[in-house]
Order: structure tokens, then sequence, then C-alpha cells
């Protein structure tokens, strides 16, 4: 497995002393040997009462120490990953043997390890954004996280860019417009235009990340920030995070809803039709005024709060379910994770999907200057009596399509960057300890 992989990578890159880039024997003994001293004293920190044993109160502790704050169930579900023999209390031996071949040397790492910092990237950015530490922010952890993952982004999305295409078509073309399957939709697209324009409107569409992302992460911390209040080092709840994650989707969907709707025209544009996307903004500001770039802007907003909030809770759930599961597991491995992202991701899309659709269909819509525009309401109607309730799912078929591909490319790419950005899972930057 990747993460695996990773582990294997970092433990030879800690103990090569004489950095010939093998780890023989001699070396590897005594790197374990070093990392148990490390781990030892690690635990004796832990063990506030020198009885021997870590309980769920002392792990609570110890993470308030580093200003990350979880309550005495979370720090107990903790506890019960590293507890093998049921006792509700961690010996040395059972920490020893959870961390030895882990190159992981602080209780930061544990709280870190269900942090949801993988930024799988399905082509909608309406996840609730992750939480970072002020170490974290301090030590430019942060902004290498997320250019790692924009990048990741990047590459995901150009992967699956003719799903996407595909999709587009179908959610502005109705059945009443074209009444073909969803592969002899991807014939016309080929036959209009070639294989080159399967991926037409990926520029922008990858063009939006970094914004899209800075801004969102920029306007979580402020509203963090005033949802704390007096409590600064308290960290958020669930629905405190879907609050303040709903929101600054919010302020970052505003920021960036003219580039959305230059990607819709661009996708649907036939061959020959825009040169560029200077040249379609142009048309779009003479011949519909500038209001045109925020078509669709009601239900794309709408859209933020059904995704937002089911993601975020079936992820939780999944997660939680793992660990009553999992007892004394370390690491929930690749598959476990990319599977909650994938699954979570789903589950949003398939309940803001209507409103996805609507708004595709709004910033569609070629209207002459000054001319009235259809509201949310009225394409709401218009799409129910023409095409059915199954209307207002058509083109969904590609975009569940692409969700597997999609967060399994992010993943590694992502993983991979972080590598090339001199960023290990732990957040250390070259082999280090993490900065002040």
């Amino acid at each position: 497995m990747f993460c695996t992989c990773l582990y294997n990578h970092l433990i030879v890159e800690a103990g090569d002393t004489n950095h010939d880039g093998v780890l023989d024997f001699q070396e590897f003994t005594q790197f374990l040997g070093a990392h148990e001293k490390d781990l030892k004293l690690m635990f004796r920190s832990l063990d506030k009462n020198n009885d021997g044993q870590i309980d769920a109160a002392e792990i609570q502790h110890s993470l308030h120490t580093i200003g990350v704050e979880v309550s005495l169930e979370d720090a107990t579900r903790i506890l019960q990953r590293m507890d093998k023999d049921g006792t509700m209390t961690i010996d040395w031996n059972e920490w020893r043997d959870f961390f030895l071949f882990k190159p992981l040397t602080n209780i930061e790492d544990v709280a870190r390890y269900w942090k949801r910092s993988m930024m799988l990237d399905i082509g909608e950015q309406l996840t609730v954004p992750d939480d970072f530490t002020e170490e974290e922010k301090k030590s430019g952890y942060v902004w290498r996280q997320l250019m790692a993952g924009a990048f990741a982004g990047s590459v995901s999305r150009t992967g699956t860019a003719p799903l996407d295409r595909l999709k587009v078509f179908r959610q502005v073309h109705g059945f009443a417009d074209f009444k073909g399957n969803v592969l002899s939709s991807f014939r016309y697209m080929l036959k209009e235009g070639g294989l080159r324009s399967l991926w037409r409107g990926n520029g922008i569409n990858v063009l939006k990340i970094a914004p899209e992302t800075a801004i969102k992460f920029t306007a979580y911390e402020k509203i963090k920030n005033v949802m704390h209040s007096n409590n600064e080092t308290r960290n958020l709840r669930v629905h405190e995070r879907f609050v303040a994650g709903s929101l600054a989707g919010a302020t970052a969907q505003t920021a960036i809803y003219p580039m959305e709707v230059l990607k819709t025209r661009l996708t649907l544009g036939k061959t020959g039709q825009y040169s560029g996307i200077a040249v379609c903004a142009k048309q779009i500001l003479q011949r519909e005024g500038i209001a045109a770039f925020y078509k669709g802007y009601v239900p794309n907003l709408l859209s933020i709060v059904p995704y937002a909030g089911i993601d975020l809770a079936v992820y939780e759930t999944l997660k939680f379910t793992w660990l009553s599961r999992n007892r004394g597991l370390a690491d929930p491995g690749v598959m476990v994770l990319v599977g909650c992202g994938a699954v979570s991701s789903t589950c949003g899309q398939l309940a803001s999907y209507p409103l996805a659709l609507i708004r595709t269909r709004m910033q569609a819509q070629a209207s002459v200057k000054g001319a009235p525009k259809p509201s949310m309401l009225a394409s709401l109607r218009s799409i129910v009596t023409q095409e059915g309730v199954a209307g207002l799912y058509r083109g969904i078929s590609p975009n569940l399509l692409k969700v597997i591909p999609a967060v399994s490319v992010s993943y590694v790419v992502y993983e991979y960057t972080r590598i090339v950005l001199g960023v290990d899972i732990e957040g250390r930057r070259g082999g280090g300890e993490k900065k002040a």
C-alpha cells in the first residue's frame, strides 16, 4: 500500500547514517534502539501519575498542552486504537508496538491520523476545509499542503475532463433536445470537435483551483476565529465546522463564480466559437452584460449546504464506524481513506445534484442584454414539467463514473507532490523537526 511505502521511505531516510541510500542491519538496529528511547520518553511524559499506564484523560490533557482540543470521548477513541487487551489503558508494550515501525515521535501525530488532509478532488470544492494547528500554520506546512492539493486537483480534473464535459453536455441538453444515451452523447462530441474537444473548458477549470482553495481556507480561518470568541484554543465541534465551512465555501464561490460561468460556456462551445478565455469573457460582457457572470449563483450557493453537510456527516460516520471496529490499528490505510472520501463526496453530490443541474442550465443560457432572465424556480418547474423528476438527475451517470478515478488520481499525485515539496506524512519538512 502507498502509505506503507512512505513509512518505509521515511524509516530508511531516518536510519541511513552513512547516506548510501541503503539501510543495513546495523543501521536498522541503531534506528530501532534510538526510536525506542524516544518512545519511552514520550510515554513517560504522558503518564502523569507514573502508574505505568496511559488513560484517556492523560491523552486528552497531552493534546490540550499542544493546542489540540478533543473531547474525552474522542480521546477514548484514540486510546482504543492502541489498547490491544481491552483494559481501556495503554501500557508500555502496547505503546511501543503501536509506534515502533511508524516514524512518528509525538502525540500530535496520533491526532493527525484521522485528520482529513488528503485534498481529494472530484471536480467540486464544496467540502469543509481541514483544521490546522498554529504550529502547522507558522511552519508553512499549511500552504505546502494546499499547493500539493491544488496540483493534485489539476491532474485529477484534467484526467477526468472528458467525463466532466459529458456531464455538462447532458445537464444542459434535456430529453427534448437530445434523446440519446451517454454513449451517443460521447460520440456526438467526438464527431463535432474530435478528440481534443473532450478537454474544452478544462483550462479554466484548473485555473480556478488555486484562488478558490486560497480564498476558502483564508475565509474558514477568519470565520473560525469569530466563532471561537474568547476561547481560541478550543477546536470547533462538527456542526460548527459545518457552518464555518459552508460560509467559507460561499465566500470562495462568490469570488470565483464568473470563472464557473466561463467554464460552462467554454465546455459547451462548438468548434471555433471561442478562441480563448478572454474572447469568451468579452463576448458575454458585450452581449449580456456583467450580470451574466452570476447566472445560476443562487442555486449554486444553496447547493453548498446539502453538499458540505452530508459530505461531512457521512465521513464522520464512516470514520467512527471504522475506529470502533478496528481497535489497535494505527493507520487506516489508503483504501479506507480513499473509500471514505469517495463515499461521502458521492453522497454529497447526490443530495445537491438537482441544484447543480439548475445552476448549469442557467449559466448556459445566452440572453440579450437587458432581456428578462428565467429564475431558479422557473427553471425547476420547466425541467420537472418537460422531463419529470428524472430530469433533475440528467448527466449524473458520467458524474458518478469519474468519482473513483478522480479520488484515486488526486490521492496518488497529492502524496507524491508532498514528497517533492519536502513535506512528509507527519508534516515535517526535509526529515527534520517542525519549526516552532
